[in-house]
């Protein structure tokens, strides 16, 4: 399946914190000033787009990467095309920085951050037509992104009439109403975690079931929880894999929807996809950052029969990547 990944092109700084927000943010939120000494940093190679390529090329595919990024991209393109990237359909702009993402965790894995756009603002500029060489993409994932950005997207999948997964995320804040629905309406799937799925029912106007007439496909992730698929297939619910060490949450969202497009790209049940994609997530949580985890197809496969049943399913795709 051709594969494009549209959305946010960022580094992460990450900071760890060693107690509790929540001791520090109680009582007066209308006078708010409060500084958190962290014990760690580290710079990560991040953005929603790329969080979900890496894990997408770790799973088999070359899915092409489309946005936009600053001066400072030249190791993080190497980096990518090694993994397997495709990445001709970054536009680098040579006087802006690469968007940036301070984000900190405490220990009970709650986070707060921020967000410096750079050269995600030139996002807007970037078209499909200005990527595509040859035929059209099967599949485009409309991540978070410079929202006239994300606008334009949506516009060109619907005239093209090409298929797209819609992530909207943190850019439901910025966005109104009519904006969020017209990318909801038409979508081949949405996907959304709980607290997303009501703000974007809350500020369209909508309610679940609107949603569910909208797109063809919703799934709304639900942390510790596990996610709900709402397919034509029904409603379909799919457990966490265990992990016994969490490290860091961050992009463990991007991974889990790297399995859900290998699971369409294999044209696996829903079910399978759903686990594929929640073993995705796993490997991401046991890593600091949202690409430092690694696997095989192999190694993908053996762990992820040590909880769940393929029935065999997965063989087609282990003997495509030792041939």
């Amino acid at each position: 399946m051709n594969i494009y990944i549209t959305g946010s092109i960022a580094y992460d700084y990450i900071m760890r914190y060693p107690g509790e927000f929540k001791e520090m943010l109680e009582g007066n939120l209308d006078d708010l000033s409060v500084s958190f000494l962290v014990d760690d940093l580290t710079r990560q190679r991040g953005g929603v787009a790329p969080n979900i390529a890496y894990t997408l090329a770790l799973l088999g595919e070359r899915p092409v990467l489309v946005g936009t990024a600053g001066h400072d991209f030249g190791e993080y393109k190497q980096f990518l095309d090694e993994i397997g990237v495709d990445t001709r359909g970054v536009r680098i702009q040579e006087d802006l920085f690469t968007a940036s993402f301070f984000v900190s965790t405490d220990q009970i894995n709650n986070q707060i951050g921020s967000f410096y756009i750079g050269a995600m603002a030139r996002a807007r500029d970037l078209a499909l037509s200005d990527v595509v060489n040859g035929s059209l993409p099967d599949l485009v994932v409309i991540s978070p992104n410079d929202p006239q950005a994300m606008r334009n997207i949506i516009a060109e999948c619907k005239d093209l009439g090409i298929r797209y997964l819609y992530d909207p995320s943190q850019q439901i804040a910025r966005m109104d109403g009519p904006e969020v629905a017209e990318g909801v309406e038409g979508a081949y799937l949405l996907v959304v975690n709980t607290f997303e799925h009501e703000a974007l029912c809350r500020k369209a106007g909508l309610t679940p079931d609107d949603l569910l007439n909208m797109a063809e496909n919703v799934i709304v992730t639900r942390g510790k929880n596990g996610a709900d698929f709402f397919t034509s297939d029904g409603l379909i619910h799919v457990p966490v894999y265990p992990t016994e060490t969490i490290i860091d949450p961050t992009g463990v969202g991007d991974a889990f929807r790297s399995g859900l497009l290998k699971g369409l790209s294999a044209g696996w049940s829903w079910e399978l996809t759903g686990r594929v994609a929640s073993l995705a997530a796993a490997y991401t949580l046991e890593k600091v950052g949202p690409q430092n985890h690694h696997f095989t197809p192999q190694e993908f496969v053996a762990r992820f029969r040590k909880e769940f049943d393929d029935q065999g399913a997965l063989d087609a795709w282990l003997a495509e990547s030792e041939s």
